[in-house]
C-alpha cells in the first residue's frame, strides 16, 4: 500500500478510524437470482422474492452551494450526495432502485450504488414522499412496485392483492354494514388484478342512489389509512338482488 492509500479523498488519515459493517462487504453487485427469476411472475411470487433481496439505491452528487461569477457562469462551491427521486407528469413520485450494478450503470454510470435490504429501500421511499418504487429503470425488465407493495415492504409484511387481503375484505364489509340497501358485499379481481367491490343491492334504486351509496362506501374505506395503503385502485360492480 502506498502512502496515498492511507488517506481518504479529503486527505484525512484512515489511521485509528473504524468503518461500520454494512452486511454487504462481499457483495459483488450481481442481481439476486431469485429476484431475476421472479421479475415477470405474478405479484405474490415477485413480492416474495423482492422482500428477501438486496437492492441498490442510486446516490448522486447535487450542488449544495453555488455562486455566480463575474463572467456570468454559475460555479458549484460545494456538493452533497443525495438519493434520486423521480416525478411523473401526474405528480406521482418514484424512487428508482436496481437489482444489479450492471442495471444501475446502464441507467446512470455516475450514480453511486448503496446496497440495502429491500425493506430499507421501501422505508427510504416513504420518507422521501414517494408513491412507488421503480425496479431496474431503463431496462427491458422494468417492474413497478405499486404503493400497496411499497407499504408492505416498508412495514415488512407479506403482500397480498387487495381482493384477497382479509384486512381489506373486513374493512369493506364494515364500510357497507350501515347501508340498508346492501344485501351482500364481496371482493374480486378486475381485469388488471386490482380490487373490485361487488355490491348486491335491493331492487328499485335509481342510478343517483347507487352512485351515492358507492361514494359513501368509498369515502368510508378511505378514512382508514391502513386500508387505503393496501389498495392501489378501487372499482365497483353493482348487482340487483333477486
Amino acid at each position: 500500500m502506498s502512502d496515498g492509500d492511507n488517506f481518504d479523498s479529503a486527505g484525512h488519515s484512515w489511521e485509528g478510524r473504524e468503518l461500520p459493517a454494512t452486511g454487504f462487504e462481499r457483495d459483488t453487485g450481481e442481481a439476486d437470482s431469485a429476484l431475476v427469476a421472479a421479475m415477470d411472475a405474478d405479484g405474490t411470487t415477485f413480492m416474495t422474492a423482492l422482500a428477501a433481496a438486496r437492492l441498490l439505491v442510486p446516490i448522486v452528487a447535487t450542488a449544495d452551494d453555488v455562486e455566480d461569477t463575474e463572467d456570468g457562469l454559475t460555479v458549484e462551491k460545494s456538493t452533497q450526495m443525495a438519493v434520486v427521486t423521480l416525478t411523473a407528469p401526474d405528480g406521482e413520485r418514484a424512487l428508482p432502485v436496481f437489482s444489479s450494478i450492471q442495471a444501475l450503470n446502464a441507467w446512470n454510470p455516475d450514480a453511486r450504488p448503496r446496497p440495502v435490504p429491500s425493506a430499507q429501500a421501501a422505508q427510504a421511499a416513504v420518507a422521501e414522499g414517494c408513491d412507488v418504487l421503480v425496479l431496474d429503470l431503463g431496462s427491458e425488465r422494468l417492474r413497478i412496485v405499486r404503493s400497496s407493495m411499497l407499504w408492505a415492504l416498508a412495514t415488512q409484511r407479506a403482500w397480498l392483492p387487495a381482493y384477497a387481503d382479509p384486512f381489506v375484505r373486513e374493512a369493506i364489509a364494515r364500510a357497507a354494514r350501515d347501508e340498508s340497501a346492501v344485501v351482500s358485499v364481496d371482493c374480486e379481481s378486475d381485469d388488471d388484478g386490482q380490487l373490485r367491490v361487488v355490491l348486491r343491492l335491493t331492487p328499485g334504486l335509481d342510478s343517483s342512489a347507487v352512485q351515492g351509496l358507492c361514494a359513501r362506501i368509498g369515502e368510508q374505506i378511505a378514512t382508514d389509512g391502513e386500508t387505503r395503503a393496501r389498495i392501489d385502485a378501487l372499482s365497483f360492480r353493482v348487482l340487483t338482488a333477486n
